[in-house]
């Protein structure tokens, strides 16, 4: 199975972030084959993935496999560690990586939970990517966009924050704090699946006139396959600032 469903316009690029729900979709089953058709779907060149859980014993644990299965680069960012299989963070990305650097989000007495933090080579030069999950409270999340942003702020580039948020509080201080660094952003509802209600799922870019177009993938497949919707953004490196909303 290819991920590549086309040629791409060269100042075209296409980031995706999808929490995956362990590949157990809302009939209880678990599919990894569903899953991986999904993201093959989004026709994405980086693609942000949560709650994937793989195998570290196996000769091809879920990831590996994935990543095998598209022509894509693998990640991993586990946020737990377990003799029966590792738990968490991952990226998928056809560009060139030229650096990882795993960030510790985790506050204490809560679950783990950290971020993905890559530099990509593109057509047109060096791109930063941040992928990750936050915590269930808000005091959690609080913390966790703060160090989310001091890591920006210190390296100036073009780049992407994306990830499950599980922000629900629209007027939140994680919010403020990050419409704030990045400007306003569309942010179509994502949660749960089959009824899509909550905007858990975001992708954020700086500067802001890289973003043309943020939508929900909605498919009879990604409405089985997970509890959340998948969220596809396409950016362009010399477009006029210009952003799309929908579902």
């Amino acid at each position: 199975m290819s991920a590549t469903q086309g040629p791409r316009d060269p100042m075209q690029l296409v980031v995706a972030t999808y929490n995956v729900h362990r590949c157990v979709g809302g009939d209880g089953r678990y599919d990894p084959a569903r899953t991986l058709s999904v993201i093959s779907e989004l026709d994405a060149d980086v693609v942000a993935l949560q709650e994937l859980e793989w195998q570290p014993e196996a000769a091809l644990h879920l990831l590996d496999e994935f990543a095998q299965r598209t022509g894509y680069t693998p990640v991993a960012g586990p946020t737990l560690f377990r003799a029966d299989g590792h738990y968490g963070n991952a990226l998928l990305t056809r560009l060139a990586v030229r650096r990882i650097n795993r960030l510790d989000l985790t506050v204490p007495g809560r679950e783990a939970r950290g971020a993905i933090d890559v530099g990509l080579g593109t057509a047109i030069g060096a791109m930063r990517v941040l992928a990750t999950h936050l915590g269930l409270r808000a005091g959690e999340r609080r913390a966790q966009t703060q160090r989310l942003l001091a890591e920006l702020e210190a390296r100036s580039m073009p780049a992407v924050l994306m990830g499950d948020l599980n922000e629900w509080f629209l007027w939140g201080r994680p919010l403020r704090r990050l419409r704030a660094h990045f400007g306003k952003t569309p942010a179509p509802a994502t949660f749960p699946a089959r009824w899509p209600l909550l905007a858990l799922d975001r992708i954020w870019v700086e500067p802001a006139s890289m973003l043309r177009e943020v939508r929900a993938h909605c498919s009879a497949l990604s409405r089985a396959a997970s509890d959340h919707l998948p969220l596809r953004a396409v950016l362009e490196w010399n477009g006029p600032e210009t952003v799309t909303r929908g579902n």
